[in-house]
């Protein structure tokens, strides 16, 4: 028999309650006896008790304590380092609010051995998540949105077939290990948000296919925004900490991230796609001085 060894990569802080109920939909999946998972999770200084709470009730999961500021891309750099040690069959991105329905590996093996069989063994599969109120899509597959940008992308909706897609958000992602042969670990130069779509992106220019499973693969709900509100001053400072400023439609990156993710996939006009987000703050800035200069005229 034929074994899937799958390392299972989860990064977490301070959410003892929904990193708990992840794992027990992880250890609850309906796998043949051909698939085994050993997890590797990365607590990077939680202080909620969330490492404790995992060793009572999971002892089997493999604890990595992180230095509490490896945020998403560092706590899964440090997993998938761990990991490849021990030359997975495949590894398994799995961010700690992601609730796994029933059959969620099942579908994303199914989709990996299909493609493997038509002789795509350099794959990555990603899996669709919904809002687990409004039944929203969430996070999963992007490509992208126009021709003529390459740095803006858009979810795709999940269907009943695979999909092909240009990158990926990282909370449900199947990698088998050609592809990590090829592509290694995650850039430590990146923080938070934007390690995995440069991981889809690199996978894509080194001849890896990306795809989107059938269907969704279980809920995770949209990170909050922040207020639009704040002053620029507030707006810029959260911009430029690790987890940038997440707007409506977009999240702002601080200018050393995007300038290098711009460089690396913005074509000879990266520099145009660098600023082109920041206009955002730019147009607050000058309503807010427009609307103090009326008031002083004017009065209210």
């Amino acid at each position: 028999m034929n074994r899937n060894r799958t390392a299972v990569l989860i990064t977490c802080y301070n959410r003892k309650t929904k990193t708990l109920a992840c794992l027990e939909a992880l250890f609850n999946q309906a796998l043949t006896p051909e698939i085994t998972l050993d997890v590797y999770l990365v607590d990077d200084g939680s202080t909620d008790g969330t490492a404790e709470a995992i060793q009572q009730a999971y002892p089997q999961v493999n604890i990595l304590p992180g230095n509490g500021h490896l945020f998403w891309n560092g706590g899964m750099r440090l997993a998938l380092a761990e990991a490849i040690k021990q030359d997975y069959d495949y590894y398994l991105w799995l961010n700690d609010d992601v609730i796994l329905y029933p059959k969620a590996l099942t579908t994303l093996f199914a989709t990996s051995g299909h493609l493997a069989e038509q002789g795509d063994v350099r794959s990555i599969v990603v899996g669709s998540t919904q809002d687990p109120e409004q039944g929203t899509l969430t996070y999963g597959g992007v490509v992208q949105e126009y021709w003529w940008h390459p740095l803006r992308f858009c979810l795709v909706q999940p269907n009943e077939t695979v999909q092909r897609c240009n990158t990926i958000n990282g909370n449900c992602v199947l990698i088998r290990r050609e592809v990590v042969q090829v592509v290694g670990n995650l850039d430590p130069a990146l923080i938070h948000y934007l390690g995995d779509y440069d991981y889809g992106l690199r996978a894509q220019n080194q001849g890896c296919s990306l795809w989107i499973s059938p269907g969704y693969i279980g809920t995770c709900p949209l990170n909050q925004t922040s207020d639009s509100d704040q002053r620029l001053q507030e707006q810029l400072k959260q911009m430029s900490g690790p987890k940038g400023l997440p707007l409506k439609d977009v999240i702002l990156y601080s200018f050393e991230e995007w300038k290098l993710f711009s460089q690396r996939y913005g074509g000879s006009l990266w520099f145009i796609y660098w600023l082109l987000p920041y206009r955002r703050l730019l147009k607050g800035w000058l309503f807010s001085k427009l609307n103090i200069k009326l008031t002083r005229t004017f009065g209210r």
